[in-house]
């Protein structure tokens, strides 16, 4: 007799930096019933450092340890949980530790394996912390690097999505003079075809985009900066509404985000890292997610970092993670 598959998709959970909040966002995502309606979240971390959060949480959770996805329950009540066994028992919280970096490199690593043979069909991190990753050996700016590595990717976008607005990055983890020497046509057209792409998938068949500038006021004819829009930015835009991409730009980053804000726009297209980050951290980073645009699988995380002033607490917020796996469940059940 066959049985009627799950059309629910498995999503990988890694838990991030075992010294940080991630355990315990993980656990207070996955304590509810609605984690499991629509998809199978399957943690990649290790179970005692859950035990630990959910006890932080005050909160009671079966968290049982299975060697691959096929031997998951993906039952509430129960945190599923591959655990290669990296962090030490008596692990101090909030403190910046390179065995807790790298364990999270490794929580990354095998979700990508895993999604790689198809046994997952999305990824939601939680946050890892950038010198503790450094200090265990690996030199990467953040995930969205990361998991570029592992899926031998060339080129990805990070993309923020709040209740009110969502933001694309040009550049993301680099200098602000490395950013504005990175931008150049062609890679401003790539960020705004993978945001159209993503917002497509989405269910949004026709996006409309909001393209920054680099200079206060869009360069004002030449009179701030070098020419930058009318040379890195404005033929990628032109390159992509001469495809049918509803792009406006280059705008003034204060218009571009309060029209974004409004409604005016879908998405807006940010040249560099903080210029994107702040409006989104002010408009809505208790729901903010961070998609990683251009992998073969969907992968969505929390937008904000380790917090180990709180780690351990049970004080955390744990909202960004919950919206974080409703979206990777929402866009891996989408067709690509």
């Amino acid at each position: 007799m066959s049985s009627t598959p799950d059309p629910r998709p498995v999503v990988a959970v890694t838990m991030g930096d075992g010294a940080g909040v991630g355990p315990e966002v993980t656990v207070g995502a996955l304590v509810h019933e609605a984690a499991f309606t629509a998809g199978r979240p399957l943690v990649v971390g290790d179970a005692h450092r859950l035990r630990l959060a959910a006890d932080a949480l005050g909160v009671e959770v079966d968290v049982v340890e299975v060697g691959s996805p096929a031997d998951a329950a993906f039952t509430p009540g129960r945190i599923d949980v591959v655990d290669p066994h990296l962090l030490p028992a008596d692990l101090p919280w909030g403190e910046v530790s390179p065995a807790a970096g790298h364990a999270a490199h490794e929580y990354v690593r095998i979700a990508c394996e895993l999604a790689g043979r198809g046994e997952v069909q999305a990824i939601c991190t939680a946050p890892l912390n950038k010198a503790a990753l450094h200090a265990g050996g690996h030199r990467f700016p953040g995930h969205t690097e990361l998991l570029a590595h592992f899926f031998g990717v060339q080129e990805v976008s990070m993309m923020l999505t709040t209740p009110r607005i969502k933001v694309i990055h040009v550049t993301t983890h680099v200098g602000l003079l490395d950013a504005v020497a990175r931008i150049e046509p062609g890679l401003v057209e790539r960020t705004i075809r993978r945001g159209h792409e993503a917002l497509r998938r989405a269910g949004n068949p026709a996006p409309r985009i909001g393209v920054c500038a680099i200079n206060p006021h869009a360069g004002e004819g030449g009179l701030f900066g070098y020419g930058e829009e009318a040379e890195k930015i404005a033929p990628g835009v032109e390159a992509a509404r001469a495809d049918g991409i509803d792009a406006v730009g280059p705008l003034p980053a204060d218009t571009a985000f309060f029209l974004g804000g409004r409604g005016d726009y879908d998405l807006v297209v940010a040249m560099y890292h903080d210029q994107g980050h702040g409006p989104v951290k002010v408009l809505g980073i208790e729901a903010g997610v961070n998609i990683t645009v251009g992998l073969p699988v969907i992968r969505t995380s929390v937008d904000h970092g380790t917090a180990f002033d709180i780690a351990g607490t049970g004080r955390v917020e744990v909202g960004s993670m919950v919206e974080a796996l409703r979206q990777a469940v929402e866009l891996a059940a989408t067709p690509l």
